[in-house]
């Protein structure tokens, strides 16, 4: 026994219950959008809100990404290479990606930089 809904129609209702009631809570404040963010307690509140996402995809990116990626010093400087490239001189990310795999391919085929 399966149970249901299932295949698609469980997809649809899966994404509808996910995103509806953010975007509800959005669409019914936005008439009061002015006046929230000029009181000061909403604003700490937006504030604590962002600082808590900020450290949820922290924590989502240290542990899929950092802990499966980079083993050794050789990856680090490629990260960080990777990260300069995309915040500070602006290249297409679909270069960074480029560049990403061919330095991890060179750095793979130097014995001593492979730990």
């Amino acid at each position: 026994m399966q149970p249901e809904p299932s295949g698609l129609a469980g997809a649809a209702l899966a994404l509808v219950a996910i995103f509806l009631p953010g975007l509800l809570m959005t669409a019914g404040s936005l008439p009061f959008w002015d006046l929230l963010r000029s009181r000061a307690s909403f604003q700490s509140a937006i504030r604590g809100i962002n600082a808590a996402v900020v450290g949820l995809l922290l924590a989502a990116f240290y542990n899929p990404v950092w802990t499966s990626a980079i083993f050794g010093p050789a990856d680090f400087t490629i990260g960080i290479l990777a990260f300069l490239l995309l915040v500070f001189w602006a290249v297409p990310p679909w270069l960074v990606v480029i560049f990403g795999a061919v330095a991890a391919t060179i750095v793979s085929g130097i014995p001593m930089l492979n730990g």
